[in-house]
């Protein structure tokens, strides 16, 4: 799902312009309901869509964007460098396993769009495949890395295709790590679920809020509920 709109609050450089933003990272960033966390973590931070989404929500918060890939991470620091929040994110150019294995900053809040295609079908272009595939950075791996990294009231929001939901899951959990809120994602209504938005904490929830999310009425008609919950990121549906 990918979707041509900008930004509402702020235009991008002219070298990336119009900045195209994909529609999971629009979903998870609008929707991840956290409360003024001060440190915030962005795994995977490619062009730092959610960065940048973290940032116009929670304008006195620090962010730390980490992109393994140097062409992502060089065009995630023009794109914040061109925002009104250069101030607020900071980009780290490196794995992060080696990041988690380093960092001494504890986080309110940990977010990802993570690469997500287990299958073995992989991209012609190498860094594209390596970026859209899970071989990469397997979620055994992602999640392993969450409780180092965690402040211990700190919560993991993430999207993941619905079908990877209940192994996904179970690896949170054999990490400490258990969901508090979970939205699962519609195209339209006749369309199967397709993405699942996690929000974990390493706090057990007895039975987590689950909800349902629909996009589209028909084709580029959208419902009102995806409206209201993206409309601060939209200059037009």
């Amino acid at each position: 799902m990918s979707s041509p709109f900008h930004f509402k609050q702020f235009s991008i450089s002219q070298e990336y312009s119009p900045m195209k933003v994909g529609t999971d990272s629009v979903l998870l960033g609008a929707w991840t309901p956290a409360t003024n966390p001060t440190y915030i973590l962005d795994i995977g931070a490619g062009t730092g869509v959610l960065s940048l989404m973290m940032a116009q929500r929670f304008p006195l918060s620090h962010i730390h964007a980490v992109e393994l890939h140097s062409l992502s991470a060089k065009e995630c620091r023009l794109n914040v460098s061109l925002s009104p929040w250069h101030q607020a994110v900071e980009v780290f150019e490196m794995d992060i396993r080696d990041f988690a294995s380093t960092s001494a900053t504890a986080y309110d809040l940990i977010i990802s769009n993570p690469p997500f295609f287990s299958e073995n079908t992989l991209s012609p272009d190498r860094v594209r495949a390596m970026a859209r595939s899970n071989e990469y950075l397997p979620f055994s791996d992602l999640l392993s890395c969450i409780p180092l990294l965690l402040a211990p009231q700190g919560f993991f929001s993430v999207i993941i295709p619905y079908r990877e939901e209940e192994s996904f899951l179970q690896i949170a959990m054999e990490n400490g790590l258990f969901p508090t809120q979970i939205l699962h994602v519609q195209g339209n209504s006749l369309s199967p679920v397709k993405r699942s938005l996690l929000f974990l904490s390493a706090q057990e929830s007895p039975l987590p809020i689950a909800e349902k999310l629909i996009i589209e009425k028909e084709r580029h008609q959208y419902t009102q509920e995806y409206q209201e919950l993206t409309k601060n990121f939209y200059l037009q549906f």
